[in-house]
């Protein structure tokens, strides 16, 4: 691929992870979810903060997403610098070192009827 695909700073503005689920975990549990490719030749040095609107913001958050592959990131599943809360609002921005393009994914199963949603991330550069 000659022409990298995305862009090298991403943001999520709305974030919530519901405070119980319905169904087996983990594969019904309420998640929030940040899938991020990385369709390039070199790997991804990843960081993400995430900023809260009665606190100071936390991170970053550091991981890697190797080159020519997806990685599909819990939010309930960052533990450093801390876990992000459940039942608060939050949102995430997300910079990488290369182009990778992001989508945000939530499953709230809260009630049987679960519902899922998911959208491209807003690409800031």
């Amino acid at each position: 691929m000659d022409t990298p695909i995305g862009r090298r700073r991403w943001a999520i503005a709305e974030g919530y992870i519901p405070g119980h689920s319905h169904g087996p975990t983990p594969a019904m549990e309420s998640h929030e979810t940040c899938c991020i490719l990385n369709a390039g030749e070199r790997e991804a040095r990843i960081e993400i903060t995430v900023y809260f609107e009665d606190r100071d913001p936390v991170g970053p958050y550091r991981l890697t997403v190797p080159a020519k592959r997806t990685h599909h990131l819990r939010f309930n599943e960052l533990s450093e610098p801390a876990p992000i809360p459940k039942e608060t609002s939050y949102a995430s921005v997300i910079e990488s070192d290369v182009p990778i393009v992001v989508q945000h994914t939530r499953l709230d199963s809260r009630q049987a009827e679960n519902a899922l949603i998911t959208t491209i991330a807003y690409a800031a550069d």
